[in-house]
């Protein structure tokens, strides 16, 4: 684990720290890049997001999906709870929180942006950073591989559907358009590109010039990750400031869900008699997040200064702290698993 996501949370701490004093010090600025937009797509943010997105899709080898069958309850499981029951229960969160809880502090028209930056993250599995931690807990990196390159293509197919049906069943207007432009901008295009530039690279199947292209664009990602950061809080600043509060209004049903979620697939995995080597890695890719995908599509849809967009944002903040918390945890259950 390098340096860069050992101290993920310090990174973006310091990224929303700089946007806030950038926001309210240089208004104007924001405005400006806040206006450079195409079919509801901003064009800096967009870019930035693909500097995140593209090196991660690069990394998976598709050709890893024939050996789906050799170990199949690992993947079941994974299965199951990123698209039949995390999605829901991340709406079920929401509602009752800023809905019921929440409501006496929360306005609600900011309820309903913050339950739809939920959902996004909710609906968008982890396809990047799971690698790590699979590794940190000594996972099987071929079955995680198959893992998260089955979710992928699964994600092409239920990101829209399932969304637009949550973010409709919390009564929040979905724009379809906007949504599948996002689903083909931001998972669709990234994907083949990531595809045919691994194709392009690995002809020889020798990993060395590939590994080259990763490691020259590992800044680039990091780059898009923390300006894409400082961006969205920069556009947020007066808001934040106004209501600090919100940050950690957000954070209580993330860290609750997060937990909840990968109590209830370890515990699955055990039931269903994983090895160690599978049932962690399985359970942090039903744990986690494609963050760098919820940001891009809240935006899209709800604009850059929306709870939506805040909401995923403060997912980022959240997940890395939780999910060592988790990584130590796994490790130190190992000998449940026998």
């Amino acid at each position: 684990m390098g340096l860069f996501e050992r101290y993920l949370t310090v990174w973006v701490g310091l990224a929303i720290v700089i946007g806030i004093v950038a926001g309210s010090v240089a208004p104007v600025i924001f405005s400006v890049v806040a206006g450079l937009e195409y079919a509801h797509v901003n064009l800096v943010i967009a870019l930035l997001i693909w500097l995140m997105i593209y090196p991660m899709m690069t990394q998976i080898d598709f050709s890893s999906i024939k050996d789906v069958g050799k170990n199949p309850k690992g993947l079941i499981l994974t299965l199951v709870i990123n698209w039949l029951i995390k999605p829901f229960t991340m709406a079920l969160l929401g509602w009752v929180f800023f809905k019921v809880l929440f409501a006496p502090w929360v306005d609600p028209q900011s309820a309903r942006e913050y339950i739809a930056g939920m959902i996004l993250l909710g609906v968008a599995p982890c396809t990047a950073m799971v690698f790590v931690w699979s590794q940190l807990t000594k996972g099987d990196a071929n079955y995680t591989l198959v893992q998260v390159s089955i979710n992928d293509v699964i994600m092409i197919f239920a990101f829209a559907p399932i969304a637009g049906l949550l973010l409709g069943a919390t009564d929040i207007h979905v724009p379809w358009d906007t949504l599948l432009i996002s689903v083909v901008l931001y998972v669709l295009v990234p994907l083949l590109a990531g595809v045919f530039t691994r194709k392009a690279l690995d002809r020889r199947n020798d990993h060395s010039k590939l590994d080259n292209f990763l490691a020259t664009m590992k800044p680039w990602s990091i780059i898009g990750l923390l300006a894409t950061v400082v961006l969205l809080f920069g556009f947020q600043a007066e808001t934040i400031l106004a209501k600090p509060q919100a940050i950690v209004l957000i954070a209580i049903p993330l860290l609750i869900q997060t937990y909840g979620i990968f109590a209830v697939a370890y515990f699955l995995a055990k039931k269903f008699k994983l090895p160690h080597k599978e049932a962690a890695p399985a359970s942090m890719i039903a744990t986690s997040n494609f963050f760098e995908l919820a940001v891009a599509v809240a935006i899209s849809l709800f604009g850059l200064h929306s709870g939506a967009a805040l909401a995923t944002v403060v997912g980022v903040l959240v997940e890395v702290p939780v999910m060592l918390s988790l990584v130590w945890f796994a490790n130190r259950t190992r000998h449940w698993f026998g």
